[in-house]
């Protein structure tokens, strides 16, 4: 695996030469793309640098401890610091997913358990606001609709990074793991005998498309049935005065998207197309991983209590991720979105296995 670090290196090189090309800065949208790019590969090339520079210090120490007893004190912190950077270097080089750099749509649906469901599904949604404001990201609200008790029966948000993110720390490569089914254990607030309930909420966490990435998803001119509607719920003076939301129906699919949080029809329609698209590039990417028998691990269609990714236990202040094996009785801040360690241990989860299959193949 190592080996292809060179190439990697090349490629580095490659797009450094071609960035520095005026003719590039004409292409707004190439020039966003090469950019993003050599961003991505920057951290893997430091690591090819500092593993070669540790080889080469390593070495140097060996070679000549053989004619001076001092050197070879020096090995062992060496041979150390040479393994370090070759681990680092093996991480960096693991295959990555090619969405790690997209923003996200991440959609809350309550489940089983009624009006507990739908006010369990809020908290979600405001853990995942607080917790994009943590992460330095942009997430606001496009859609929802509101349960009698003030949660949300759905809810759909848009969460995007700020300028360009380092590897590793846009939306997608940390949100796509909160995919599947929530299981929440708590005294609902309709429950007078004071029994634990417990009831679901489902995650659905999509890459969003960049605007250059419109034609990965087209549509025939009678593909979409487009209708409009009066908002309801907050939203400002448009709200039950102008027919601005938008309901768009992908006729082929049967796949239905609505908007009503913007100011203007054409702002929502803006917005739910842009979530139409993801969601059928979502649809296309189950089918080819399910002809390929790799079905994405965390995403679940269903909202069954049986098939959970993780629960919340009030009673016990306790979050536990049952795919990684986390624990921890902190839920009153991880509602508060401090979701750090969770979705770490997530990541290294993830990470661990890959490794394991690349050294299987090797």
């Amino acid at each position: 695996m190592l080996e292809s670090a060179a190439a990697v290196a090349q490629e580095y090189a490659d797009l450094e030469a071609r960035l520095a090309d005026p003719a590039i800065h004409a292409d707004p949208t190439a020039m966003r793309k090469l950019n993003k790019r050599y961003a991505a590969l920057a951290p893997t090339v430091a690591a090819y640098r500092a593993w070669l520079a540790a080889g080469d210090d390593l070495g140097a120490a060996c070679e000549l401890a053989q004619e001076d007893e001092s050197f070879a004190a020096e090995v062992p912190s060496l041979q150390e610091r040479f393994d370090g950077a070759q681990d680092a270097l093996r991480k960096l080089l693991l295959p990555r997913d090619e969405d790690d750099d997209r923003d996200v749509i991440l959609e809350v649906k309550a489940g089983e358990g009624g009006e507990e469901s739908a006010l369990f599904a809020g908290d979600l949604v405001r853990m995942y606001l607080r917790y994009a404001e943590r992460a330095g990201w942009r997430a606001e609200l496009v859609d929802a609709t509101e349960s009698d008790l003030g949660g949300y029966k759905d809810a759909r948000l848009q969460v995007r990074a700020k300028g360009t993110m380092d590897p590793g720390t846009a939306p997608w490569a940390l949100l796509k793991y909160e995919g599947g089914v929530h299981r929440v254990q708590r005294v609902p607030v309709t429950e007078s005998q004071g029994r634990i309930h417990t009831s679901a909420a489902g995650v659905l966490v999509m890459p969003d498309l960049d605007d250059g990435d419109d034609d990965e998803i087209e549509f025939g001119p009678n593909d979409l049935k487009i209708d409009v509607y009066r908002s309801s719920g907050p939203g400002g003076q448009s709200v039950n005065t102008t027919d601005s939301a938008v309901r768009i129906t992908h006729l082929p699919t049967g796949v239905v998207v609505s908007c009503q949080n913007e100011k203007s029809q054409l702002q929502n329609k803006e917005s739910a197309l842009r979530v139409l698209k993801a969601r059928l590039r979502q649809i296309r990417q189950d089918e080819r991983d399910a002809e390929a028998s790799a079905a994405r691990k965390s995403q679940v269609r269903t909202v069954d209590r049986s098939e959970r990714i993780r629960t919340y236990n009030f009673p016990e202040n306790r979050i536990a991720d049952h795919r990684t094996g986390y624990k921890s009785y902190n839920l009153d801040a991880v509602l508060d979105g401090d979701l750090g360690a969770v979705v770490a241990s997530a990541v290294e989860a993830d990470e661990s296995a890959r490794m394991a299959a690349v050294a299987d193949r090797d």
